[in-house]
């Protein structure tokens, strides 16, 4: 068992054991979470630190990826329909690694944010402890049917930390977060299974007839049905010549579907199921309700780690089986980037409910990928990769600090509180510190990030640049709120709505400075020395360029 699968399956296995724990042990459950996700947390580490992808040569090959570990998992013999296989598939590659580190950071961080948890700690931690495996599992599967099974189990966990442990609206909030993400995947299923059926594996179809791979892609027009075997493989799918002739997503003889053909009716699908988990505006409701009534570490993990999965499916499935159609409908995606941008700060500005405010926030940032995307740059493809991480960082301290206010007097009213800087001092300074992070100011990576999708966007022949000077409004919009918030919040006169919060509001406890300073720090070295991530993703990205152009 290799790395990506220790990730995968120790959490996973805990989870199992903290189900089985007797009630009298139960003090020790946040103990065993905080311990496994720390153990995950290093062998992400050792992932990104031992990853290298120098040598590689082209997006749609195994030599892109590292880590690749591969074994059967289903077979079954369709008659005349052929064979179908789904193999066990995880790698890495320059896009998945940093979401890897990510997932480590940020489930480690909202097991320390889970200290406070005091109700069903059995359920709460293994639920917790299967969300960390099945994200995990999201960000390396390299065959579609596993990552699709991991994308929908991942579903439960979160249901139920949000209906259980959220809010006053928990199952409101819960339910509908369920019945988008839901949708979203419907769209996604129905392109996984059309992909089935149009592509081939050409190495066990070659092992199966007893020919060699080239004879197989060269014979395909020739062959049986019942001697092909079906693949659910990302890298079969990015091939071209594994589709059989015929198929609807065959690229010569494609389905007319709607006045366009299959493929293109098929990116859309899966821009929309993908778009819904990032998520972009107009499908974004569910996330401003979703993090208010969700428990802090749940919002950590939400915004840190599980919206990065809309971004990385649409990069890894979307461009990667569908290059050519993803850049034809680049202005599209361009266009609700730019809309994003804008509508998720101007309702940011609007909120009163601190938590509600960079909820929309992140879905301002997270236009910042469908732009750099739609670019077809390696800036602005850069730039995107580099934000999914920077945001994953930022968010989910900027949930941290909420949750400290929020712990010690249950109100995340801005306008109840004046002056804040007087008596936490230091937990003023990383608030004003992740508001700077956050608003892309130099020093931070989200200026490393923002800038790149700038670059590319404007530079970009596929969009026009009006896209980008509009996305311009929302950087100065996110100003806007976070400084009029630091202001009302935290300087001026001590003033609070209740007078007995004043006893309440203590500086930063031992296990806060432990969940905020490394998330800060973090912030400002992929800021000043942004070839950490770069030279991770660089190669990766050049080559994924290459592809879709």
């Amino acid at each position: 068992m290799g790395n990506l699968s220790l990730i995968i399956f120790i959490p996973l296995i805990a989870a199992f054991v903290v189900m089985l724990l007797p009630k009298q042990l139960e003090s020790y459950h946040k103990w065993i979470t905080l311990g496994v996700t720390a153990i995950q947390l290093v062998l992400c580490y050792v992932v990104y630190a031992g990853f290298d992808n120098s040598a590689s040569v082209a997006f749609n090959t195994t030599d892109n990826y590292g880590y690749v570990e591969q074994v059967d998992w289903i077979s079954l013999d369709l008659g005349n329909w052929g064979r179908l296989s789904i193999d066990y598939f995880v790698g890495v590659d320059g896009v998945s690694v940093s979401l890897v580190l990510l997932t480590g950071i940020v489930m480690f961080g909202g097991a320390l944010a889970s200290w406070n948890i005091s109700k069903n700690l059995k359920a709460y931690h293994s639920l917790y402890l299967i969300l960390a495996s099945t994200v995990a599992g999201c960000f390396v599967a390299l065959d579609f049917f596993l990552f699709y099974a991991f994308f929908e189990f991942m579903l439960l966990p979160m249901f139920f930390l949000i209906g259980i442990w959220g809010g006053v609206r928990r199952e409101y909030a819960s339910l509908k977060f369920l019945l988008y993400t839901l949708l979203g995947s419907l769209f996604i299923l129905l392109v996984m299974i059309g992909l089935y059926s149009s592509v081939i594996d050409p190495v066990e179809t070659a092992k199966l007839l007893g020919i060699s791979v080239e004879e197989v892609q060269a014979q395909l027009t020739t062959l049986s049905p019942s001697s092909l075997v079906h693949s659910f493989s990302f890298i079969d799918m990015m091939n071209g010549a594994n589709y059989i002739p015929g198929s609807i997503f065959a690229e010569v003889s494609a389905a007319p579907l709607l006045g366009a053909n299959a493929r293109d009716v098929a990116f859309l699908a899966l821009l929309i199921g993908f778009a819904v988990k990032l998520p972009a505006v107009p499908v974004h409701t569910w996330l401003p309700d979703a993090h208010v009534e969700a428990p802090t570490p749940i919002s950590v993990v939400l915004a840190g780690v599980l919206l990065k999965i809309g971004g990385y499916g649409l990069i890894r499935i979307g461009y990667g089986v569908f290059p050519s159609e993803a850049v034809s409908y680049s202005w599209l995606i361009g266009f609700f980037g730019m809309l994003s941008i804008v509508y998720g700060a101007y309702c940011a500005l609007a909120q009163s409910d601190l938590k509600k405010m960079i909820a929309y926030s992140s879905v301002s940032h997270m236009g910042y990928v469908l732009l750099g995307l739609s670019s077809g740059q390696v800036e602005g493809v850069t730039g995107a990769v580099y934000q999914m991480f920077s945001h994953g960082i930022i968010s989910a301290m900027l949930f941290m600090v909420v949750g400290v206010v929020y712990d010690r007097t249950h109100d995340r009213v801005i306008t109840n509180y004046k002056g804040l800087a007087y008596e936490m001092p230091f937990y003023t300074a990383l608030v004003t510190l992740s508001f700077f992070a956050s608003l892309g100011l130099p020093g931070f990576s989200g200026f490393i990030s923002e800038v790149f999708v700038l670059l590319g966007s404007f530079s970009s022949e596929l969009i026009p640049k009006w896209m980008t000077v509009v996305s311009l409004i929302g950087l100065i919009i996110g100003a806007a709120y976070y400084l009029w918030t630091l202001q009302r919040m935290f300087f001026g006169k001590l003033w609070l709505k209740e007078s007995s919060w004043k006893d309440k509001l203590k500086d930063l406890t031992a296990r806060e400075y432990i969940m905020l300073v490394p998330l800060a720090i973090l912030a400002v070295l992929f800021g000043v020395f942004p070839h950490l991530l770069l030279d991770k993703v660089s190669t990766s990205l050049n080559t994924f360029i290459e592809f879709i152009r």
